[in-house]
């Protein structure tokens, strides 16, 4: 609801504060006393486009402040929090534009700066203004859909279900033809790593197993090498035992003649037995050493080759088992992909057509909706002189790519206002009057079903009155009792319905030569006996006659 609004320096305007309140409230006043003013000004606080010719001659810039509050887990505060607008839940919303003389603009929000678009959209939560330029609310075929749904009390929920898991479907059919694609191109490399890999066989923890074995091999090898050449030293042919015996025999002939050898040769064959000792004991050494030089080039070899296959799959020598079977793993998925897409495509295929069911069943239920619809508003328009409309809602099937999760209509409200005249949209209606006294139709009609809470109607009854006017009051009166309203009228009879009545005048100073400019426009919230004069001279013209204000008496009664 619209609960103040402040007007600085705006036109004629130089400074007013009005306060408002629940109900019908009515602004009245001569031609020309500055009531489109006073529009433009909460215009611009909605994101209308900021003219600097709105700014008053000789300020710097004018400044309009409305002040709007809304009932606890309205629509707009979550709006505002997915915009990173910081406003608590049941807090008033003061929007506020400013505009300079010399060009540009700015919007505020709680005092937080927001751009003029963002400003529009938080305005359409708030205020609708009927008028002959207006394009949005009702006229704005994007609501029809929801405002048809909630006249009829039209539950979506089934067709949001159907939708939603039709998509996951969707999705999950799209990956999986992609995944399979993608495999498919990897197939052969896959086969032949799979190949590569199971032939060669690599165990878990055979890195370090063939590391080990090959340091042994190594050192056995380096022993053997050793054994062998102390070997060739004692038992070959110029070793030591074959220079032993070659030494013993010599000794052994001379030491007939000289006795004195003989503790020398007994000497010479303690040697020659020991080195025969040593000489076969090297050798049982060497029988029990492995000496398979061919054992460890087939361990370097294994072992080279698992790090080479390590290196080529950009993985850990004992990642290789688990690698093959992920890789075997892929391989099985794609030979077994085409079972998988083909139930994914029945499951997409089952979950479309109950889409496409439920959404029918909804068409349906608005097409029966829309014809009640279209008797209420019709039933609505010949007490407004409007005898000769007639009112269409118009639902069409969208194409497939444009279905949704509101089903797979497009639903937009027509009007013929001659008769033999073709329907069209509402915006193509060319009489604001006209187009004012429709809205107040569609809108008594779908109380309840919107979410706004202020409405305002720009000269609803232009080119009526008596019982025009007076059905139009009672509308309007019935209308206010599910929304905030405000009418700019010029009729009486919608006047007396009031519960609010401003009078909106041209003040003219009897001396301005100290000033260029110093004609403005005043708005006076009136008493009950300023209201009953305000209505008399709506009633009688310039000249107000007691029986006009007798008059004006007796349609305040009523």
């Amino acid at each position: 609801m619209l609960i103040s609004l402040s007007i600085r320096d705006i036109v004629l305007i130089d400074a007013l504060d009005l306060d408002f309140s629940e109900g019908l409230g009515v602004l009245t006043g001569e031609t020309g006393a500055g009531k489109s003013i006073l529009l433009d000004a909460l215009g611009l606080a909605l994101g209308a486009r900021a003219d600097s010719g709105l700014v008053r001659p000789d300020s710097k810039q004018g400044i309009v402040t409305a002040c709007f509050t809304l009932p606890p887990d309205h629509a707009l505060y979550r709006y505002l929090q997915q915009n990173a607008l910081t406003v608590e839940d049941g807090e008033a919303l003061i929007v506020k534009r400013i505009v300079k003389a010399d060009g540009g603009s700015r919007a505020l929000l709680n005092d937080q700066p927001i751009s003029v678009s963002l400003l529009k959209d938080v305005s359409s939560y708030l205020i609708e203004i009927h008028g002959q330029h207006d394009e949005r609310g009702l006229l704005n075929p994007r609501s029809h859909r929801l405002l048809l749904d909630n006249f009829g009390h039209i539950d979506t929920s089934s067709v949001s279900a159907a939708y939603a898991y039709w998509q996951e479907t969707e999705k999950a059919l799209k990956q999986a033809l992609l995944l399979k694609e993608e495999r498919e191109q990897d197939k052969e490399w896959l086969e032949d790593a799979v190949q590569e890999l199971t032939a060669f066989a690599p165990q878990d923890g055979e890195e370090a197993s063939l590391a080990d074995e090959r340091k042994m091999l190594q050192k056995g090898a380096r022993l053997a090498e050793d054994m062998e050449a102390i070997g060739q030293w004692i038992d070959g042919t110029d070793g030591a035992l074959s220079l032993l015996r070659q030494a013993g025999r010599r000794l052994g002939r001379i030491s007939f003649e000289y006795p004195a050898l003989a503790e020398a040769l007994e000497s010479l064959d303690k040697a020659l037995n020991e080195a025969g000792d040593a000489s076969e004991r090297l050798g049982h050494a060497a029988m029990m050493l492995d000496n398979d030089p061919n054992r460890l080039d087939a361990i370097e070899a294994r072992l080279f080759e698992l790090r080479a296959l390590a290196r080529k799959h950009r993985v850990a020598p004992d990642e290789l088992p688990n690698f093959v079977k992920e890789l075997q793993g892929k391989l099985e998925q794609i030979e077994s992909g085409e079972q998988g897409i083909a139930l994914l495509q029945a499951e997409n295929k089952s979950a479309r057509q109950n889409y496409q069911q439920a959404a029918e069943k909804l068409h349906q239920s608005r097409k029966k909706t829309a014809e009640n619809l279209d008797k209420a508003v019709m039933a609505e328009l010949p007490p407004l002189k409007m005898e000769a409309a007639r009112f269409q809602t118009k639902i069409e099937k969208l194409e497939a790519s444009q279905w949704g999760s509101e089903g797979c209509d497009r639903v937009e409200f027509t009007i013929s206002t001659n008769p033999g005249a073709d329907f069209a949209p509402l915006m193509k209606i060319a009489s604001g009057g006209e187009l004012s006294r429709f809205m107040l139709a569609l809108k008594v009609v779908l109380a309840g079903a919107e979410g706004t809470e202020t409405i305002i109607f720009d000269e609803i009854d232009q080119g009526v009155g008596g019982a025009v006017a007076s059905a139009i009051g009672e509308r309007l009166a019935r209308l206010s009792e599910k929304s905030q309203l405000l009418v700019i009228t010029h009729s009486p009879q919608v006047a007396a319905r009031a519960a609010q009545h401003w009078l909106i005048q041209k003040h003219h100073p009897k001396s301005s030569a100290k000033k260029t400019f110093a004609t403005r426009t005043e708005v006076k919230a009136l008493t009950f006996d300023e209201r009953r004069e305000e209505i008399a001279r709506m009633l009688s013209g310039a000249e107000v006659t007691d029986e006009a204000r007798a008059q004006a008496r007796r349609l305040l009664r009523h």
